[in-house]
Parts: structure tokens; sequence; C-alpha cells
């Protein structure tokens, strides 16, 4: 599996932050983080290296309209899905929320299971569109397009299906090494007629591609008995 998925829980109410973020830890899944004010969201959401896939945001903070804080995010470029967490569920609440650049919009009280299969759903939204935009060394990478692009160079690179799967699941990992048959398992699925010669094989072609040097990787590196992207490499282009 590849690294929990960083959420950011914004609301006034700490007993059910509490319980959305021990609900979302569970299984690994997802890693939350919590703010109380909008104030607070803001600095963590807007920090110099900050990353988060997604954000749940309460309307009524003690500083502000949640609303209000999702059209500045959205005007500053931030485009990871956020859903709206509210009491207030009238139609032109809903509305409004939706408008102020929310994905979805859940009126409290909430099942946690339902919330937690519509921020997956959005997610999977999310990581398939494009705005889903990472970056990796020099290159802009858009798994959409399969393409990175070197920007500075004016150069793209198109990637084949297999190529753009693997990127993106090392890049989940954060940094941390991926073994050959999870990262086999995880691109080309259970398939006994596919062995690791098959990913290795991969491997060399997309640092043919990617690599300043392909002679001495040093974006995909060998570690562990697999594979990693170089932590310094990659974050998620705001």
């Amino acid at each position: 599996m590849s690294d929990p998925r960083p959420i950011l829980i914004v609301d006034d109410d700490q007993a059910l932050r509490a319980t959305l973020a021990e609900q979302l830890a569970v299984d690994g899944e997802f890693d939350p983080r919590e703010a109380g004010t909008m104030a607070e969201a803001g600095q963590i959401l807007l920090a110099d290296g900050a990353r988060f896939d997604a954000v749940l945001l309460d309307i009524g903070l003690p500083d502000g309209d949640g609303r209000d804080l999702c059209t500045e995010l959205r005007r500053t470029g931030i485009k990871v899905p956020i859903i709206m967490l509210t009491g207030a569920d009238a139609e032109h609440d809903v509305v409004r929320g939706l408008d102020s650049g929310a994905n979805d919009y859940i009126a409290k009280p909430f099942r946690i299971m339902e919330l937690i299969a519509r921020l997956r759903a959005q997610l999977r939204v999310f990581d398939n569109s494009e705005d889903a935009v990472f970056v990796i060394g020099p290159y802009t990478f858009r798994p959409s397009a399969k393409m990175l692009q070197d920007t500075g160079r004016n150069r793209r690179i198109r990637l084949t299906e297999k190529e753009c799967a693997i990127l993106k699941f090392l890049y989940r990992a954060g940094g941390r090494p991926v073994g050959r048959q999870i990262l086999l398992n995880e691109v080309w699925g259970y398939n006994a007629a596919v062995t690791t010669h098959t990913l290795e094989t991969h491997i060399y072609r997309l640092r043919q591609k990617i690599e300043p040097d392909p002679a001495t990787a040093s974006l995909l590196l060998t570690e562990g008995g697999g594979y990693r992207l170089d932590p310094q490499a990659g974050r998620v282009a705001a």
C-alpha cells in the first residue's frame, strides 16, 4: 500500500475533529491533521512545502465562514478536493457552498463511513483529472495526460500507462522504498505471468526518459530491494 494520504480537518468542534481523525486513521489509508479556525487552516495549507490531498471544511468557524476560506483557497490555486461539513442544509446553503468551490457538501449529522466513501470518490476523480499535477525533479507530472514536462528546457516526455502508474505509486510512497513485488502487484495486479524482470525493464526505460544521466540515477533510485523517488524531487504542485 502507498503511504497514508494527508487530509486536513477544519472544524471548531474539537470532539468531532478527534472522532473524524480517529476514524480516518484507522486503516492507515489517511493521515489526518486538524485545524479549529480559518486562520489556522490557512497557515497550514499555505505553508511552504505543505501537501494535503483533501480538505474537510466546516462552514461555521469562529473567525469566519468556511465558504469564504474555500473561495480564497481556490483563488490561490489549491485544487485538491474540498468537502463542506455543515448543519446548514437548506438549498441556498448547498448552492453557495458548491459555488464557493467545494467538491461536495455533507450536512451534519452525517454517517462517518458515508463521509469516508465520498472522500475516496472525490480523490479518485481528482487523481485522474487535469488538475492533478505533481513535481518530480525538474518535471511537472500530469498523470491524466501521461506526460512529464520540463519547462526550463521546453521539453515534453510522453509516458506509457505503466510508466505513469509506476511514477504515481512511487510518489505516493513519500520517498520511501517500495519493494519490487509490491510495485509489481500494484501496477500489474496479481498476474503470475508477469515477473519482476518486466518491472525492471520498465524502470530501465523510464530512467532513460527522465534521468539527466541514466547511468547514475538521481530521481528514480534503487534501494532496499525496490525503488523510490528522491524525497527532495517530489511535491504536489498547488
